[in-house]
């Protein structure tokens, strides 16, 4: 049997014929840039974040991007983010002349551990004669840049109130996370929706993808999105008219209008992931696999949220990764290494002078992790099959 990673075929076939009449509809109006098509989808992705403002951009990295230029982050600040991510994460900040300061993960979620940032901020920080918090080498720490990774909302919670308390804000990359809920309070609130502005991605493997690169920002703050409007056309407004330097971060009406279509969807994709999720966790258990692989954390499971988890990916963590990968691989089951190295140990970071060892759990997950198939219509047998390889694997 072959068990792709991700099978987006069959998703396009259930919703084709909307999708192909959208995208006449573009066509025909021959209008591609930032037309109806984008403010029909950014008024349906206010409604489903709950926020007043999306604002929607050319891809999840250009999110990032945009959203830090918008914030005025450049040559002397510094943004603390984890070490475990897709690089547009610090790549962004780096690109800006800012400086990326990698945090370590929580181990049982991989996701930005709050402990690690409390300690470093108190290791390493102090407020200048204006209050502004500058690290060892006088950079001013300008904010905090969370990633809710593989599904799965970090402790926002603590995050924000060790934000709170050294006056930084809070960005969420929340590329992976869309519609991930978050026990906030004594309510509950989606990913991207707790910090000063959240950043999306729609690119296709995602649980909402479009057909290509295509990204998204969500905040509450009016004049900020104002900005991010202004940001991703070139800072211009009126046309020909530039307030400060920005880029060409639109959003593409053909991607608008796919994303149009399969948003509705959205909420039954991911409880179709948490179902296969489920059901892997079953096989594992029925196996006696879990003394040998440790399966996703599910921390707000039983917190009375719908979204506790999205599942964007089925990660394991195994002592012989690589090994089982190919073991995998031979019996035709895809699998991915999300993230072989840690961002701080990658080249073009060099001269950051991070040393192996600085980030102990990010480097464990480096070599540790694998991602299992996972999508919507995974079926039942093909898990089996995945499961029952993974116990031939141990068996040898």
């Amino acid at each position: 049997m072959r068990v792709p990673l991700l099978d987006l075929g069959e998703q396009y076939r259930a919703l084709a014929e909307p999708i192909r009449k959208e995208i006449d509809d573009v066509l025909a109006t021959q209008h591609f840039i930032l037309g109806p098509k984008v403010e029909a989808f950014e008024k349906a992705l206010c409604d489903y974040c709950e926020m007043p403002h999306a604002i929607g951009v050319s891809s999840g990295t250009d999110a990032l991007l945009a959203l830090l230029m918008s914030l005025e982050i450049g040559p002397g600040d510094a943004v603390l983010t984890t070490g475990y991510s897709f690089f547009a994460t610090a790549g962004c900040i780096a690109r800006l002349g800012a400086t990326p300061v990698f945090v370590d993960i929580d181990r049982a979620t991989y996701n930005f551990s709050p402990a690690a940032l409390e300690k470093y901020l108190a290791d390493n920080c102090n407020a200048d004669s204006d209050g502004k918090l500058r690290d060892r080498s006088n950079r001013r720490i300008r904010a905090i840049l969370p990633v809710h990774l593989f599904g799965l909302c970090c402790e926002m919670e603590a995050i924000l109130s060790i934000a709170e308390k050294y006056g930084l804000m809070v960005i969420e990359d929340a590329a992976q996370a869309i519609g991930a809920e978050y026990p906030l309070g004594n309510s509950r609130a989606k990913a991207g929706t707790m910090g000063r502005a959240g950043c999306l991605s729609f690119y296709p493997s995602k649980n909402l993808g479009a057909a290509g690169d295509a990204g998204a920002i969500v905040c509450r703050d009016e004049q900020l999105a104002a900005r991010l409007r202004i940001c991703r056309q070139h800072g211009m407004e009126p046309r020909y008219h530039h307030h400060f330097i920005g880029g060409n971060f639109r959003l593409d009406e053909l991607q608008a209008a796919i994303l149009n279509v399969k948003l509705p969807w959205l909420d039954r994709w991911s409880a179709a992931r948490r179902g296969a999720a489920d059901f892997y966790r079953q096989e594992f258990e029925r196996l006696g696999l879990t003394n040998r692989v440790a399966l996703p954390h599910e921390p707000y499971r039983d917190c009375g949220l719908t979204n506790h988890h999205i599942y964007h990916q089925f990660v394991i963590r195994a002592p012989e990764r690589d090994a089982l990968r190919t073991h995998l691989g031979q019996r035709e089951i895809g699998t991915a290494t999300y993230y072989p190295i840690g961002l701080h140990q990658q080249g073009c970071f060099a001269y950051l002078g991070y040393q192996e060892g600085d980030l102990p759990e990010t480097e464990r997950a480096a070599r540790e992790t694998l991602a299992l198939p996972m999508y919507p219509e995974l079926t039942p047998d093909a898990q089996r099959y995945v499961v029952r390889a993974i116990a031939e694997f141990f068996e040898d």
